[in-house]
C-alpha cells in the first residue's frame, strides 16, 4: 500500500503518509513478505523515510537490510520512470481498491489483496491470453528461503561495514568545531569552522575518518553506532529524556 504515501490518507488511517509508519513495522512487513515470497537479491527504493537518500550515509534500516544480505539501490529523487512497472502496478491497485470508499484498514487490506490476486492470477496479459502467474510461475518464490532464525544466524556486521565504506558524505563544520552525522557531534577542529569536510567509514579500524576536500585526514572518531545491537534498533537518534 505504499502508493498511498503520496496523498492524504483515508480518515481511518493512523498515519498521514508512509513516512510516519514506525520503521519497526516496515521491517516486520518485509519479513512477512520474505517468508511468503522468498528473499530478493536487491531492494529498489525511493528516497525518504525509512529508506534514506542516495547521496548520504545509509539509514540504520538500510544497514539492517544489507546485513541480511540484500543489495540496496536508490532511485534518483522524483524519477518514477526509473521504476515504471511498480509505479503503474501501484496505481492500478489503488484505482481498483478505491481506498476512499473503505471504512477500515482491514477492508482496505482485503481490497488490495483482491486486486493483487486479480492482477497476478486472473488478468490476461496482452496478446498471450495468460496471467502473469501462468507465464512466470517461478515468481511464486524467489528460491531464497527466509526465516527469522536464519537471519539471526547469518546477519553480518562485516557485510555492513564493507558496504558503508563505499559512501562519502559531506558535512559543514559548525561554529563549535564539530560536524554532525548519525545524530552525534564529532569534533573536527576550530580551524575548520565553516568548511565542508568529507566523512567516510574505515572498516579496518572501525572508525569514522574525516578529511578535507583534498582527501587529507583531519580527524578520526570511534563509531559505536556501527554495531549489530545499535543497527537492530533501526534508529541512531538518541532517546528523548523524560521531563519527570
Amino acid at each position: 500500500m505504499s502508493s498511498l504515501g503520496r496523498c492524504s490518507a483515508p480518515s481511518f488511517s493512523p498515519h498521514a503518509t508512509f513516512g510516519e509508519v514506525p520503521v519497526g513495522q516496515v521491517r516486520d512487513a518485509l519479513r512477512r513478505y520474505w517468508r511468503r515470497w522468498g528473499m530478493p537479491q536487491m531492494l529498489r527504493v525511493d528516497n525518504g523515510t525509512p529508506w534514506g537518500n542516495w547521496n548520504d550515509l545509509p539509514t540504520p534500516f538500510a544497514l539492517w537490510a544489507v546485513g541480511v544480505g540484500i543489495a540496496w539501490h536508490w532511485n534518483d529523487p522524483a524519477c518514477p520512470q526509473q521504476n515504471p512497472k511498480i509505479e503503474r502496478s501501484q496505481g492500478t491497485g489503488k484505482r481498483w481498491s478505491e481506498p476512499r470508499q473503505c471504512r477500515s484498514v482491514a477492508e482496505l487490506q482485503e481490497r488490495m489483496d483482491q486486486a493483487d490476486r486479480i492482477q497476478r492470477e486472473c488478468y490476461p496479459m496482452a496478446k498471450r491470453r495468460q496471467s502473469r502467474l501462468e507465464l512466470f510461475p517461478q515468481l511464486q518464490h524467489s528460491g531464497r528461503r527466509y526465516t527469522l532464525a536464519w537471519e539471526e544466524r547469518t546477519w553480518s556486521l562485516e557485510r555492513v561495514e564493507q558496504h558503508l565504506a563505499e559512501y562519502v558524505a559531506t558535512r559543514r563544520v559548525f561554529k563549535s568545531g564539530h560536524a554532525t552525522f548519525y545524530y552525534r557531534h564529532r569534533y573536527v577542529g576550530m580551524q575548520y569552522v565553516g568548511q565542508h569536510v568529507q566523512v567516510q567509514y574505515d572498516p579496518d579500524a572501525h572508525e569514522w575518518l574525516i578529511s578535507d576536500a583534498e582527501g587529507r585526514e583531519l580527524r578520526r572518531h570511534l563509531a559505536p553506532e556501527i554495531s549489530r545491537a545499535e543497527i537492530s534498533k533501526l534508529s541512531f537518534r538518541p532517546a528523548r529524556r523524560s521531563k519527570n
